[in-house]
C-alpha cells in the first residue's frame, strides 16, 4: 500500500531474525547519527531510507568477507 504510514507489511524469510534485525537497524541507524525512535513517520524517506541503504551495503560487506575467507 503507497503511504501506508505505520502498517508495516516487510516479512522477514527468517521470522526468529526480528530482534536481531531491530538491533542492527539500530546500529546503523547510530552509525549515521540518526537516533531510532519507535515512531519514525517524522523522518523523511530520504532518511528512513538512508538506514535501510546502509544496512544493505554492511550485509553485502559482511557477505563478500565471508566469501573471500573461504579461499
Amino acid at each position: 500500500m503507497p503511504g501506508g504510514g505505520q502498517n508495516n507489511t516487510n516479512q522477514l524469510l527468517v521470522p526468529q531474525a526480528r530482534a536481531a534485525m531491530e538491533r542492527f537497524k539500530v546500529e546503523t541507524a547510530s552509525e549515521l547519527g540518526i537516533n531510532v525512535t519507535p515512531y519514525m513517520g517524522d523522518l523523511p524517506s530520504r532518511v528512513n531510507g538512508s538506514i535501510g541503504g546502509y544496512m544493505v551495503k554492511k550485509m553485502i560487506q559482511a557477505y563478500e568477507q565471508s566469501l573471500a575467507g573461504r579461499s
